[in-house]
């Protein structure tokens, strides 16, 4: 029985060796080639025209979205001026009411004549309806 004990010992230790020293020589393995193809491309030739033209679309590019920025802040601009003017407007309107009522209640009469004069008929004729509004 010892006998046999010692008979499986050995076998497994041989065994053991065995599968340690196959498993070396596969990880070794043989010597594989392997063929590498690369695929390199190059661009295409450009003449000087060609980069000159490219440039150029660049640069035009960068004018366009230069002028699109200024015509926006102009068009902020002008919308400020108009609502300042309108405001002035207004505040004039208020101003020739205001005088006409004035004038009324003091009883002084502006002669017609050097009005149109001065400013032109238009203006004279919305003068009117501003003191007519205000009887």
């Amino acid at each position: 029985m010892e006998q046999k004990k010692k008979l499986l010992i050995i076998t497994a230790f041989v065994f053991a060796m065995f599968i340690v020293v196959w498993s070396f020589t596969s990880i070794q393995g043989s010597q594989r080639k392997y063929e590498v193809q690369p695929q390199i491309t190059l661009p295409g030739y450009r003449t000087d025209a060609d980069r000159t033209l490219d440039a150029y679309e660049r640069l035009m590019e960068r004018y366009m979205d230069l002028v699109e920025k200024n015509l926006k802040d102009i068009d902020i601009d002008i919308k400020k001026t108009a609502t300042q003017i309108n405001s002035m407007d207004m505040k004039l309107k208020e101003i020739c009411e205001r005088m006409a009522r004035i004038e009324k209640a003091l009883g002084i009469e502006q002669p017609n004549e050097a009005i149109q004069k001065q400013f032109g008929s238009r203006e004279v004729s919305r003068s009117k309806q501003i003191r007519q509004e205000a009887k």
